[in-house]
């Protein structure tokens, strides 16, 4: 399973239904997308130093996902079948579709617009 931003945000801050989704799976992944989308957003955090030392200690029992060439195919492909079917959603998120089909991993989000992706399979809590 691959968290989104939220996913993971909501993991962090202790959410119980994050982390019962979690341990139903065999695999959990963070793309790096994701992974800059988090720090950035503790970077002005008054909580950044426990945010950090979270992941110091957390991040490597998770995949870390990086973009590769077959990831930017996906990711081109995906963008231009929402764009014809005038359903286009976040780059970040197409980023984050992209990598959950190429590695056949459903996402861990509560945003929607993943329903639309055909093929990624959204879980939500």
């Amino acid at each position: 399973m691959i968290l989104d931003t939220n996913a993971l945000s909501a993991f962090v801050d202790g959410e119980a239904g994050v982390g019962e989704a979690l341990r139903r799976e065999v695999r959990a992944a963070i793309p790096v997308i994701v992974l800059g989308e988090f720090r950035y957003g503790i970077a002005g955090s008054r909580h950044r130093a426990a945010y950090e030392t979270w992941l110091e200690t957390h991040l490597p029992r998770f995949d870390l996902l990086p973009v590769t060439d077959g990831t930017a195919i996906a990711y081109a492909e995906l963008r231009v079948a929402l764009r014809r079917l005038g359903r286009p959603i976040p780059a970040n998120d197409a980023w984050i579709a992209a990598l959950a089909l190429q590695h056949r991993l459903p996402v861990l989000s509560r945003d929607e617009h993943f329903d639309v992706v055909a093929g990624v399979e959204r879980k939500g809590w």
